[in-house]
Parts: structure tokens; sequence; C-alpha cells
């Protein structure tokens, strides 16, 4: 009886040892709200401090937390490289699976893989999409003091350098695009860190212009100037038209054959998660539908909103759903279509 005891014993304390050296997600189910209470979740930024990412990111971060079930803190990081294609391998190779890391790319950068981008090593498809601040338009600009380009016509027939920031960025895809579908005459400078050093280049004249800069960012940090005739708009880089640029023509109204269109659409379909939030593939269910529930709580919370037009950030939300099969779709863009497209953004 006595050994029979002892062995009962000897049983419990062992199991008591292996449930506490167990993670807490096996050893007990934890809701969203017990795994975010208390925790710092991180919001990494693919681009150098000071630019729109960086700011959209920082702005959402002060308000995110609060509508997340357990209220976590969020912090930002900047993880910079690549045109923040380095931020996003780490995401789907290395970041921790749990919820508790989330990221800002390049509205592009989920596609490289099937645009022939080198060095992408993921499936944009298995992303958890959380959802887009805006639903974006960007646009090409000319400095006016070095450029002497006043339309999108005279790049047909002038030179114009423009800054980019890596072979995976808007800022260097899509001129090339441009120079592939249409023949302008677009010269590339890359290699700047980030989208707010190639507008210091711009301004130092080291560069003549900007392509894929967005819209909304140009309002945040330069609406000056605009107003002031330094830069000329010369075509909006989207699916749509702003209603802000009524007078600048838009891209997908240039295209003359099918052709064209087809090998556009895949470019410029990023344009709708104008800015992207997502997060690790094979993060908990329960919590990719809390963060996207959160991420768009935030999106209406009337005092990030209030922040967001005092700063001039556009907010035009796309939820996370929406990106998931959008990228879905742009995925299965026929081969034939996306090899041209590939052809095209590496300057072939």
């Amino acid at each position: 009886m006595v050994s029979m005891l002892r062995a009962r014993v000897l049983v419990a304390l062992c199991a008591t040892v292996l449930l506490a050296a167990l993670p807490a997600s096996i050893a007990r189910a934890q809701s969203p709200a017990e795994f975010y209470k208390g925790r710092t979740v991180e919001l990494y930024v693919g681009y150098s401090v000071g630019g729109a990412y960086d700011l959209y990111a920082r702005t959402i971060a002060r308000y995110l937390g609060k509508h997340i079930p357990g209220n976590p803190t969020v912090i930002v990081k900047n993880m910079e490289g690549g045109g923040s294609l380095r931020l996003a391998n780490w995401l789907f190779r290395v970041a921790p699976k749990d919820g508790s890391v989330l990221a800002t790319i390049g509205r592009g950068t989920g596609f490289d893989p099937i645009l022939g981008q080198t060095g992408a090593q993921f499936d944009g498809t298995k992303f958890t999409w959380i959802g887009s601040a805006n639903n974006e338009v960007s646009v090409c600009v000319a400095w006016n003091a070095t450029s002497g380009i006043t339309k999108f016509e005279d790049l047909l027939t002038k030179e114009m350098t423009v800054g980019g920031t890596s072979m995976s960025s808007d800022t260097d895809q899509f001129g090339k695009v441009l120079n592939g579908v249409f023949g302008t005459k677009m010269k590339l400078v890359s290699g700047y860190p980030g989208g707010s050093n190639v507008v210091l280049a711009m301004e130092r004249g080291e560069v003549q212009g900007r392509c894929g800069w967005s819209w909304s960012s140009i309002m945040a940090t330069h609406k000056a100037w605009v107003d002031e005739k330094k830069m000329t708009v010369l075509v909006q880089l989207a699916l749509r038209q702003h209603p802000e640029l009524p007078n600048v023509p838009l891209i997908m109204d240039l295209a003359k054959t099918d052709e064209q269109k087809q090998i556009l659409k895949p470019i410029f379909a990023r344009q709708t998660m104008g800015r992207p939030y997502l997060a690790p593939p094979g993060i908990p269910a329960e919590r990719a539908e809390v963060l996207r529930k959160a991420f768009m709580e935030t999106m209406a919370d009337k005092d990030f909103l209030a922040e967001a037009d005092k700063t001039k950030l556009e907010i035009s939300p796309v939820n996370g759903a929406e990106l998931q099969k959008l990228v879905a779709d742009v995925y299965a863009t026929p081969p034939d279509i996306a090899k041209k497209a590939a052809a095209m953004l590496s300057g072939k």
C-alpha cells in the first residue's frame, strides 16, 4: 500500500513538472485577451525612419493596442533593406508565428515571387493579411528646377533620371514598367535606403524625379511643393483615378492594347493595398481574426482619424479578407503575362 501511494505521488509530481515545462499555449488554451494582456506587440516597418510607411505605422501603433483584447503595448521597429524585401523574408521564415509580430511592407513586395524578383523567399498567399490603411494612388513626378519635363508625353522623347530604393520597390519597378510598356525614357538611380532619401536626392539635384510616390505621402509630407509648383505630377499609377487629380492621366487609360492592360493590371493591383499590414503565416486563426478586427476598428477610431487628418494621412481602409483575396488573384495571373511583366520589372 505504501509503495503504491509513493508511486501515485511520483506520477503526480512528474505530471506537474511536465506541465510547467510546456508552453502556455499548450499547457492550457489561451483566449486572445489572455495572450495579449501585458504583452508587447512588435510592428516592423520595412523602410527607414521618416518616410510615409514609417509615419503611418507610428500613428496606427498609438491606437491599435486599445482595440486588441488584453490591450497590449504596440511598439514600432524599423528593418529596412531591399525595399522591405528583407523584412518580408524575415517575417515569413523567422518571425514568431503567434500573433505577437506585425509588419508593414511595400505594397508590391508581396507579389515579388511571381514577378521574378530575386531574393524573394516567401509565398505571398500564405501571409496573414491584416488590412490596409488606404486604397492608394501613386504618381510619377518631375522636379521642375532640373527635369525639363512638364507632361507625361515628354517622357517619350526626353530622358529623366529617377531615384529608387531597390529592385523590389515601387520606386524602381514602376519606372521600368512604363519604359517597357510605353517606351518612356526614365533612367533609374537605385540604392537609396528609403523614399525620404529619394526626395532629398531630388531636391539636391542628384535625380530629376521620382516614379512610384504615393499621393497620400505627398499630401502628408510635401504638399507645399505641389502648391508652389516645385514639381509636376505626370501620371497616376493605379487601377482607378484619385478624385484630387482629375486632370492627371491614369496609366490604365493610356494603354492602347489588351496585352498592355493585362501587363499593367498585376503591377498596379497592388495599389489597392496602399499601406498593407500583415503577420507571419500560420498564426492561430482566432488571433488573426482579432487582429483584423482591431485594425479596422482602429481605422474608424475618432481619435486616430483626428490625428491622421492633422498629419494629412489619407485613410481609406481595406480589410484583411479583401487583401487575402487580392493577393490570391494576382498570384493566379497567367504565366505568360507574369513573365512579360517580370521582364519589364528587371529592365529587359
